[in-house]
């Protein structure tokens, strides 16, 4: 049976673990973690061992909210290194949270610690900070890469698939299509995504609340299930039916109004026309322009960019995401063209990424 050392930090890298989780058992049957990750994976896989830190320890959301975790992840680091050197591991997966796993590799190394070293969903280096690249090469054996154009930047990334092709177990098929095309607008679902993370929430839901106003047809709210117990973040939540699986209401729904994350991805490879809207603090927003450049901030108009096309949804960031703008966007929302660059999408991603890093952990030495 092999272990594993996890760092797993965010929502989103636990979906994709879990994923690998699943590929690894069905091929490779026994393994078990330590470090950090969901604990509500420990029962779903029959874990020995329990996480060093529960991954709801550091959650944040900017650079402003970021700053109380520091000397949380200084002591959680200085503890996974220990864990290296005492314990027999096999492998360290490390998936995305570059503010963490970086320093994290760094501290490996300086303390010679030999076991190997994946990083899965590597940093937007694209984005912003190429000079993380070399850093990165140097401290990690393996870069398990789910963007076609990352090997544009990193000498040694492999692409291993993309993990929404894992977890998104149902797409709109033609049929599916014709009927959004041909239902009138008081007829269509809509449904409207404001972000898991409570300051994206506060932001969003009193524009998405009165833009909900305008639709007559069914209306739903989607929640991650961790914030069921905590509803109240939303608001008067009466107008709309709530959910919590985000690919299921995207497949089912006609139309989508989403903050900016994984969610808009899902939503473009389900194949469900929506809106990207994104609010941020004004010191994040203007941290991010002195470094990011690039011309949309959604993932999958990003990868469009990338392939040298058009975007595949409109965008509304900061003050443009009022109610009246995001309803325009709907009444000429071009539905041919989202739903060819749709295909083209998913041509371009490929394949699904769990079981080609659940075949690299097996096979690691």
């Amino acid at each position: 049976m092999k272990f594993f050392l996890v760092c797993a930090l965010e929502p989103s890298a636990n979906l994709h673990l879990r994923e690998v989780l699943k590929a690894y058992k069905k091929e490779y049957k026994e393994f078990d973690l330590i470090g950090i990750y969901d604990e509500s994976l420990c029962e779903e896989f029959n874990l020995k061992s329990k996480p060093l830190y529960s991954s709801h320890e550091f959650s944040a959301m900017g650079f402003i909210e970021v700053l109380p975790l520091i000397f949380k992840a200084k002591k959680a680091i200085k503890e996974l290194v220990n864990l290296s050197l005492t314990q027999k591991i096999d492998a360290i997966l490390c998936i995305d949270s570059p503010a963490f796993n970086i320093p994290f590799a760094k501290a490996l190394k300086k303390a010679n610690s030999k076991v190997k070293r994946i990083y899965y969903i590597l940093p937007q280096v694209w984005a912003w900070k190429k000079g993380r690249i070399p850093i990165i090469e140097n401290h990690f054996d393996i870069l398990a890469s789910i963007l076609p154009f990352d090997e544009k930047f990193f000498s040694k990334s492999i692409y291993v698939g993309h993990p929404l092709l894992d977890e998104i177990k149902e797409f709109k098929n033609q049929d599916d299509i014709n009927n959004i095309l041909s239902k009138k607008d008081d007829e269509k679902i809509i449904a409207f995504l404001p972000g898991s993370r409570k300051s994206e929430i506060k932001r969003l839901m009193p524009i998405f609340k009165d833009l909900s106003i305008k639709f007559k047809g069914k209306k739903i709210l989607c929640v991650p299930e961790f914030n069921l117990k905590r509803l109240n973040l939303y608001g008067d939540v009466s107008e709309f039916e709530i959910q919590t699986n985000a690919p299921k209401v995207l497949k089912y729904v006609d139309f989508a109004f989403i903050c900016s994350g994984t969610a808009t991805l899902e939503a473009a490879l389900v194949g469900t026309p929506f809106v990207l809207a994104y609010k941020a603090k004004a010191i994040d927003i203007f941290i991010a322009k002195l470094f990011v450049k690039l011309k949309h901030i959604g993932l999958a108009n990003i990868f469009l960019d990338f392939a040298g096309k058009n975007e595949l949804n409109p965008e509304f960031l900061q003050e443009q995401v009022s109610v009246e703008n995001l309803y325009q966007a709907y009444l000429k929302y071009d539905y041919k063209a989202f739903f060819d660059k749709v295909s083209f999408l998913k041509e371009y991603l490929q394949f699904a990424s769990a079981k080609n890093l659940a075949k690299i952990l097996y096979e690691i030495k």
